[in-house]
């Protein structure tokens, strides 16, 4: 174990940094987050061509470039950090291991190669309208038309669900818990935009109506490989919490030191002081955090269960508590809506319930440490 980032990974994150200050400054954020497809595609492409982001993690005998899970920790972080307007968590995050874990090689030859040009936006498709991420909470039903599937039932939460071209839907057969692959242009599927709290990542509601599906893996064989796909979700989540919660800290002390009141930098007051202390011990906890996740993900260590819990329920609080104290040390300005700390700040909500709020992390973790 190593905490010290390779200079390969460092040229890697300095190189996505110089990319999102290039193409994710703050202007361009509050322009994608009003629109309805929530992202660029010349950016997308760029990303895909330039880059080589969607492929970081994907093998390369499925088309991408066989990295590890700590480069994707790297690039997420600066991902958060710029509020990146991007269907790139739902696809690499989610949808490719997803298909990953999913123990299905024609599957893979037949969806990964795409991902990782970023001709594919992906999404994997598991909550419904109770908004739980337990396989018990699935209702979809899927059942065997012909050669393939229809599912009929619905989805709601679904990240870039009314963008995606490939939704990897979770459903339910008399086996059991399944995966199934849905093009975005299939028959009977309707796609609603969900108005959230966070305008930067975009959710849907959708409808399947005997709608032509792809069984991928083993029917009713699906649990173990999404219940991995979902720790290895928020181990990303984190990382991009990280990258969030850096960034107010950052703006904090900035601020901290140029805002005069009488006639001193209010950074010389001693409550602003203990705010920014506070705020830079729990971004480095985080961090760790993070990175030590990201590290289990990279070896495929059998901690991933427990650590992916710690991470997301840590750095959940973390990200929200900067977010908040930003808000609160940029004083009247920080209210306002032309100031980017409303923006961080429900960022950092919406990934706290993401997956499960810190609660229900704590509660699994010691489950899983046999508490």
């Amino acid at each position: 174990m190593n905490f010290a980032f390779s200079e390969e990974q460092d040229e890697l994150r300095a190189s996505v940094r110089r990319f999102l200050e290039d193409k994710s400054p703050e202007t361009e954020v509050r322009r994608l987050m009003a629109t309805d497809e929530g992202y660029d595609p010349a950016v997308w492409a760029q990303m895909a061509e330039q880059l080589g982001l969607q492929s970081l993690t994907i093998p390369e005998e499925f088309g991408g470039a066989g990295f590890g899970y700590v480069e994707l920790i790297v690039v997420l972080e600066e991902m958060g950090a710029a509020l990146l307007c991007a269907p790139f968590f739902s696809t690499v995050a989610l949808a490719a291991n997803a298909l990953l874990t999913s123990g299905d090689d024609e599957a893979k030859r037949a969806y990964l190669p795409g991902i990782a040009s970023g001709e594919t936006i992906a999404t994997l498709a598991f909550t419904e309208d109770s908004g739980r991420w337990e396989p018990d909470a699935v209702t979809l039903s899927a059942s065997p038309s012909g050669d393939g599937w229809v599912l009929d039932g619905h989805k709601s939460f679904v990240i870039d669900g009314a963008t995606a071209n490939l939704v990897l839907v979770v459903g339910r057969t008399p086996a059991g818990l399944s995966l199934f692959a849905v093009d975005g242009d299939a028959t009977g599927l309707t796609r609603k935009s969900l108005a959230t709290m966070d305008q930067t990542r975009k959710q849907a509601r959708l409808e399947f109506a005997s709608t032509p599906a792809r069984l991928v893996g083993a029917d009713g064989g699906a649990e173990d490989g999404l219940v991995k796909t979902l720790q290895l979700a928020v181990v990303a989540l984190a990382a991009e919490q990280v990258g969030g919660a850096q960034r107010c800290l950052d703006s904090s002390v900035e601020y901290a030191k140029t805002r005069i009141q009488f006639g001193r930098p209010i950074g010389s007051f001693q409550a602003i002081k203990h705010k920014c202390a506070d705020m830079l011990l729990e971004v480095e906890s985080a961090k760790s955090a993070a990175y030590y996740a990201g590290w289990v993900a990279a070896e495929d260590s059998d901690e991933l269960p427990v650590v992916s819990s710690l991470a997301k329920s840590y750095c959940s609080e973390a990200f929200f508590h900067a977010a908040a104290e930003t808000i609160q040390i940029h004083g009247g300005i920080g209210f306002t809506w032309e100031h980017p700390a409303h923006l961080y700040f429900k960022r950092a909500k919406s990934s706290e319930l993401l997956f499960g709020d810190p609660s229900y992390h704590r509660e699994l973790l010691a489950q899983r440490i046999g508490i």
